[in-house]
This record gives structure tokens, C-alpha cells and sequence, in this order.
């Protein structure tokens, strides 16, 4: 899970010619925890999370020094892993707060009962649309839009008007240009199906991808083979010699792709066809059995503070979740606002996740 985080590593390795899904940005949290091992135990919160959590030097240093809490990060691999563990070790936590739990999978989290309710200093200032769960047990701290991208050479080339919606991609001027991640073993492949069950409903979602199927879609494993080998807009596919110009990614993916372009141009190469996307929302929880709850409550607080939410977007590469908080200028002139993203609830993605995924697959996969 959390692949738009992995962007910017992915986007940069592309470039030097080597393959990693570390993310990048001016600092990564998991190493800055020097002295926490003779830190009491009182003085030291520590936050599970994903591989992608990331947090610049100074932001994390001043919360360490106001709080006098010292932050340690436990990385536990992608988000679906790092859940598993937690709800294995229900009572008898690894840490204080976990972050990383998004909607397609805060149902399991919450039915497991793996949190302790906790209203946040600063809810308030989260835009209501974010708080999918009105006891409190999560806090949403950031979102993400996953949308096919488009390789804006390619149609200027041709002279084709990129698509904009999910119905575009079904035509037969964009045949054979779509290639899209597997949605039984990728977080954006999941979250594009789920775009379409959210546009055309149980009874029609099915007969959507049988269309895309007979329109030539083609199906990789993951996003990055997906985004930095088959799509012929990245700086990878470009390199890998890609030849699909339409790919499932993310909505901050031409931000990236200016912030690491040698040399870095005026204009993004990519756009993000705004009609085709499903909102991913990410959550931290206090967990229950923290051995350091006060700690954990403060450190909850930090991640939907101003300063948090400022810095996140350039070291995560999502959107904050509050709304004071200002977007970078590399978001504003690059990225672009989806107003209308498709949504399916959480309770019905938990009731309904495993057929989809097991339908999904034997009609577009076998």
C-alpha cells in the first residue's frame, strides 16, 4: 500500500538506472532515533508504520523538543503487512501509535479492535470529509488520488485529445494504450478497481472491465514495473522504452516527475485524466496496550499539526488533510485538484474486497 509515496524513490532510482520503492525526501525518520535506547522508556513514543513514513530532520526535532518525547519508527514493511503484525499482537502493541491504515483497509483495522478511541487536539481542523470514523479510534492525516496519467507527447504527437474519464478509456481511439496494475497484488491497481465499482455499481463494474479488456488494457503486477517500465511518459519508461501511454498512478505523479527531471522542465510530461480517480485516505490510530499513551496522544496531535501537514507533501508526496495547511509551489503549479473523486465506503470495500478482487481477476487476468 501507499505507492504514491514510493513515487519520488522510484522516479529518481529511474533516472541513475537502478530500482528501489524507498521513498525519498530531505530526511528519512527511521534513522533519526540515535539515543532512543537509553531514553526512558516514559520518554519515548514510537510510531509503526509502512516503509514510506517520512518526516524532515528539523520538523521531527522540534516536535522531539517540545514535547520531550523522543520519536522512534518502526517501518514494517507495505501497509497491509504492518496491519497484519498489529492486529497479531492486538493488546500487546510493537509501539504507541500506528500510521498507515488507509480506507481500504480501515474496517479490518477497526473490527479487530486494535485501537484506543482518542479525539485529536487539532480535529477540528481536518476538512469533515476525512473523518470516516466518528468514535475517534483513527485520525485521517493524509490523501491521495490514484488516476490513470497520460503522456502528453505522445497525444500532442497524435494528435488525440488525452482521456479524461473512466467511459474515455473504454474507446477505440485510446486501444491498446492502457496498461494498469493488478488489483489482487497492488495498491493502486486495487484502488483503480475500486474506482470503477464506485462509477458503475455492483451491476455494472464487471461489464466496465470486460470493455476495457476487449479495448486491449494490459495487466502488470505492480506500479512500478506498471509506471517505470510500460508507460512511455516517466523518466523510467522512457529509459525502458515504454510504449504505453496511459498508466494507473497518481494524481502527484507530474509534480514528482518535475521535481527529479534532469534537466528539470518547465512543464510536467505527464497529466492525470481527473475523471478516472478513487481517493485513498490514510489514518493513524493510538494503539491499544501503548505502553506510553501520553506520549502516543501527543505524537497523534503532531501528525495533523500545520507543521506536519506543510512538510508532508514533499516528503510523502500526498495531499494534508487540514485545512490551513498550505500546499508547496511544486503541488500548485504542477499538480492538479480531483474535485470528484470516486469513493466506495469502507464497510462496503471490507464485506466485498475478497469477491471483487477473486471476480476481478478471473475476468481480466485468466
Amino acid at each position: 500500500m501507499s505507492t504514491t509515496k514510493k513515487i519520488a524513490g522510484a522516479v529518481l532510482a529511474a533516472a541513475l538506472g537502478v530500482t528501489t520503492l524507498s521513498a525519498c525526501g530531505g530526511g528519512d525518520a527511521k534513522d533519526k532515533t540515535a539515543g532512543t535506547s537509553d531514553a526512558p522508556k516514559s520518554k519515548t513514543v514510537t510510531l509503526v508504520s509502512h516503509d514510506s513514513f517520512n518526516v524532515t530532520d528539523a520538523v521531527l526535532k522540534e516536535f522531539e523538543q517540545q514535547s520531550g518525547y523522543t520519536v522512534k519508527v518502526l517501518k514494517s514493511g507495505d501497509a497491509g503487512a504492518a496491519l497484519n503484525q498489529e492486529i497479531l499482537t492486538k493488546g500487546s502493541p510493537r509501539g504507541d501509535v500506528f500510521f498507515g491504515v488507509d480506507n481500504t483497509l480501515l474496517s479490518r483495522a477497526l473490527d479487530n479492535g486494535i485501537f484506543t478511541p482518542y479525539e485529536a487536539k487539532g480535529l477540528a481542523d481536518v476538512k469533515p470529509e476525512y473523518v470516516l470514523d466518528k468514535e475517534h479510534r483513527v485520525t485521517p492525516i493524509d490523501s491521495g488520488d490514484i488516476c490513470v496519467n497520460y503522456d502528453k507527447a505522445y497525444f500532442a504527437d497524435k494528435k488525440i485529445a488525452p482521456p479524461q474519464t473512466l467511459d474515455d478509456l473504454t474507446k477505440p481511439e485510446y486501444k491498446n494504450l492502457l496498461v494498469v496494475e493488478n488489483a489482487a497484488t497492488s495498491s493502486p491497481g486495487l484502488g483503480f478497481m475500486l474506482a470503477s465499482v464506485g462509477k458503475y455499481g455492483e451491476e455494472g463494474w464487471k461489464d466496465y472491465w470486460s470493455k476495457l479488456k476487449a479495448n486491449g488494457v494490459e495487466v502488470v503486477d505492480g506500479w512500478e514495473q506498471a509506471y517505470n517500465e510500460r508507460f512511455s511518459g516517466s523518466a523510467g519508461g522512457k529509459k525502458a522504452k515504454g510504449d504505453r501511454p496511459l498508466v494507473v498512478s497518481y494524481a502527484s505523479s507530474p509534480p514528482v516527475e518535475v521535481l527529479y527531471g534532469e534537466p528539470q522542465p518547465a512543464e510536467a510530461p505527464t497529466g492525470v485524466a481527473t475523471g478516472t480517480c478513487f481517493r485513498q485516505i490514510e489514518f493513524a490510530g493510538l494503539l491499544k496496550g501503548a505502553k506510553n499513551e501520553e506520549g502516543g496522544k501527543a505524537l497523534v496531535d503532531f501528525l495533523i499539526s500545520k507543521k506536519f501537514q506543510e512538510d508532508m507533501p514533499l516528503q510523502m508526496f500526498v495531499n494534508p488533510v487540514t485545512k490551513d495547511a498550505a500546499l508547496p509551489e511544486l503541488f500548485t503549479k504542477h499538480g492538479v485538484v480531483v474535485e470528484k473523486p470516486e469513493n466506495v465506503t469502507p464497510e462496503a470495500i471490507a464485506k466485498n474486497r475478497e469477491q471483487w478482487v477473486k471476480a476481478w481477476t478471473a475476468l481480466v487476468v485468466k
